[in-house]
């Protein structure tokens, strides 16, 4: 099947010949621009005992914006796993709650399964028995793939596996757990909160403070500068490139994928942005799920800062049970590569995605298998003595390698990504070639997305520096303000408004 986005603001989703066109309440559209502030005004308006309804109503709105039927989906995951909560907190004997932890893991594994991972298993095993000339055909299910399921789908197993194992209580309140589940910020993108952080959050007295009105809006203002000048302006030359990789040789493909780079993180951080930033003004925290990852010094380091809320929660609720580095060393290489590919399945149904999971795994393998042999290197080469060389360095082939990867994340499908790879291998730095980078964009916007990277890069090596989360917070008030209103100003003479839909929304 194909995904298209069109510029009204409407998905279009093809199952070969079964079409489905429907609306979306985006980050980046007018509706929410209206209905966020209409949300923010009417939750401070009314008393606090009846903000938990009002809020799980507006995330249902939001939610079924999208496709209103799918409001079941959300609805069964919430009802088993309340059911499966209480029950094992009347359950004090550890093996005997396991039965409810099993009903939990099927209930939501398997809705999930079933509309992200159907097709895709179904069509693998066509194709492979195809190969041994068995041809047979395998049923193919029209539907449409429910917004944000894997994300909303982690966050209430990791409050029935918490409950499980006795680090929560049960929530008795069946409407704050169904707001937990569905609290519309972080709904579709993340981050994967934790019931321990966020049913507390929902829980806490709020009063309007406008120091964190102020600091949410910034936050948010932020995300939206990263998303519609920086991610959509790139994306229009990422998709021609990506979208005909046949036409496009070496640089092109280069700079496309450098961009594309760029693209993802600032269509992502920035939808994370957006959300912390709307929960604070509403009077909550949620966790950070960035901190400048491509100034990582290694791919570990740089998991520890892309989609924090994905990478802890693989960490705590698949590689520790596994074992973690807790075991051999073939055995703790074998749990960070069944990690890491289940991360790429995690981010959608094609073999692109474990690819580029199985290559993160194998760099982490790599890097510790080659961790003496690389620190007696830079001994030998006295980088060690220029530390500040020595980390620029590192930083820099952890960006190729993560670039690299990003090539299989992007591609259509696998046999695109290696054509791509070919045409990359047929490097020309010739005057037509330059000229070509032209492609869509034109010079003039080409030179707007290179400004807005530079941009980028400038703001978050200060906040590297001073490890701040709002660029400038603690500046002078001058500097402050004029900082953010360069965004504003940015966003509305140099955005692009084709109301693009944010990437992770289809995982």
């Amino acid at each position: 099947f194909s995904i298209t986005v069109d510029a009204c603001r409407s998905i279009k989703v093809k199952f070969y010949k079964f079409e489905l066109k429907v609306a979306v309440l985006l980050f980046n559209s007018l509706e929410f621009l209206i209905f966020f502030p209409i949300v923010v005004v009417a939750f401070y308006a009314m008393p606090h005992r009846f903000r938990w309804v009002f809020l799980l109503a507006a995330s249902y709105y939001f939610y079924m914006c999208w496709k209103a039927e799918y409001i079941v989906l959300i609805l069964i995951s919430t009802i088993i796993d309340y059911y499966a909560a209480l029950m094992m907190g009347k359950t004090p004997i550890k093996a005997k709650r396991k039965k409810y932890l099993v009903l939990s893991l099927c209930g939501n594994l398997g809705i999930l399964l079933f509309f992200k991972y159907a097709n895709f298993f179904s069509s693998s095993f066509r194709e492979l028995l195809n190969q041994f000339n068995i041809f047979v055909e395998t049923p193919v299910w029209d539907y449409l793939l429910p917004v944000g399921i894997s994300f909303y789908t982690f966050q209430t197993l990791s409050y029935s596996i918490d409950v499980y194992r006795g680090h929560t209580k049960p929530e008795r309140h069946f409407g704050k757990f169904a707001l937990y589940v569905s609290f519309f910020p972080q709904l579709v993108a993340g981050p994967i909160e934790r019931s321990t952080r966020l049913l507390p959050e929902l829980a806490k007295k709020v009063k309007f403070d406008e120091g964190r009105v102020s600091s949410g809006i910034k936050l948010m203002i932020w995300g939206f500068f990263k998303k519609v000048v920086i991610a959509d302006r790139l994306a229009i030359y990422v998709n021609e490139a990506y979208n005909h990789p046949g036409e496009y040789q070496g640089l092109t493909l280069i700079v496309a994928t450098i961009f594309f780079a760029y693209q993802i993180y600032c269509d992502f951080s920035g939808y994370s942005d957006i959300a912390i930033g709307a929960a604070r003004v509403l009077g909550y925290d949620l966790m950070i799920n960035f901190r400048q990852p491509y100034f990582a010094a290694s791919i570990s380091e740089f998991w520890q800062r892309w989609h924090i809320s994905l990478s802890s929660w693989f960490k705590d609720y698949l590689y520790i049970p596994l074992g973690g580095n807790r075991v051999v060393k073939w055995r703790w290489h074998y749990n960070l590569m069944v990690v890491f590919v289940v991360s790429g399945l995690w981010h959608g149904a094609n073999w692109t995605f474990v690819l580029w999971g199985f290559l993160h795994g194998f760099y982490l393998i790599c890097s510790n298998i080659t961790k003496g042999s690389r620190e007696k290197a830079a001994k030998f080469f006295k980088l060690d003595r220029i530390p500040a060389l020595h980390h620029l360095l590192r930083m820099a082939w952890v960006f190729v390698l993560v670039g690299f990867a990003w090539i299989f994340f992007r591609a259509n499908s696998i046999s695109e990504a290696f054509l791509i790879l070919h045409q990359i291998s047929l490097l020309e730095f010739s005057t037509a070639e330059l000229l070509r980078i032209n492609i869509e964009l034109g010079w003039g916007e080409i030179l707007i997305a290179l400004a807005s990277i530079l941009f980028l890069e400038a703001v978050q090596i200060y906040q590297y520096l001073t490890n701040q989360e709002l660029p400038f917070q603690n500046n002078r008030t001058s500097i402050r303000w004029a900082f953010y209103y360069t965004l504003v100003l940015g966003i509305v003479f140099y955005g692009v408004f084709n109301h693009t839909e944010f990437i992770y929304f289809q995982f």
